[in-house]
């Protein structure tokens, strides 16, 4: 009997490895039919996702998906919440079968993905939303439980953010890349930008806090308008 609930421990302990196991950031890079590098980047944190394709050579935006997840045994289950090449998927489930082994991902048996980060060092590492904004020196707080959502996603290294409708299927745009936080400093480094492809390469600082576990953040956005935001961590 001992031994049964040990292994039975084990197992249970092995399963929720597996699942944390993928939360970070992962790529590979493939060809389009015109000879250019496209790279391909996911990211996964506790129970939301972002998959996105874009030129490596000069960051155009191809596509983008994502959503929530879940992973039983080795079946990785996703609900998507936007989806640029293929609208009508929104708010539908697609499986894959998920096999790692720490340092690369392999979906049915096929799409393989190595492994950049695990999750960290960034401490603002999860899935955001923007809750409210702060205009002379007041709070503008906005339900966030509604189908329209501004949403950033954040591995260790790796940040994107994503505007979109989940009613109405409508996707409004999206940007991201590498960042960092340091001494109360949040630097994006953006390396693709749906709107505007001038944008690839700058690098933006912000100042930001976390108080009562809201993600405050202040600074100027990319176009050098002055922003004061709010964001809440998905859970």
């Amino acid at each position: 009997m001992k031994h049964i609930l040990t292994l039975l421990l084990c197992n249970l302990v092995a399963l929720g490895m597996h699942a944390q196991g993928i939360v970070g950031a992962w790529e590979n890079t493939t060809t389009n039919n015109s000879g250019d590098q496209l790279r391909n980047v996911l990211i996964f944190t506790d129970g939301y996702y972002s998959a996105t394709t874009f030129s490596e050579s000069t960051g155009k935006f191809i596509k983008s998906s994502g959503g929530s997840w879940q992973l039983k045994d080795d079946t990785l289950t996703q609900h998507l919440e936007f989806d640029t090449d293929n609208p009508e998927r929104v708010s539908t489930e697609i499986s894959f079968k998920l096999n790692t082994d720490g340092t690369r991902m392999t979906l049915n048996d096929d799409l393989k993905l190595d492994r950049i980060d695990h999750g960290g060092p960034g401490v603002l590492q999860g899935a955001w939303l923007m809750s409210g904004r702060v205009i002379d020196g007041k709070s503008q707080i906005r339900d966030t439980s509604g189908p329209r959502k501004t949403m950033k996603i954040l591995s260790g290294t790796r940040f994107q953010w994503i505007a979109y409708n989940t009613e109405t299927k409508q996707f409004m745009g999206t940007g991201g890349g590498t960042y960092t936080t340091v001494d109360g400093v949040y630097t994006e480094n953006i390396e693709f930008f749906s709107r505007d492809d001038s944008r690839v390469g700058n690098s933006l600082q912000f100042d930001y806090e976390l108080i009562d576990g809201n993600w405050h953040h202040k600074g100027l956005s990319s176009k050098g308008d002055p922003i004061n935001e709010i964001w809440n961590l998905r859970t």
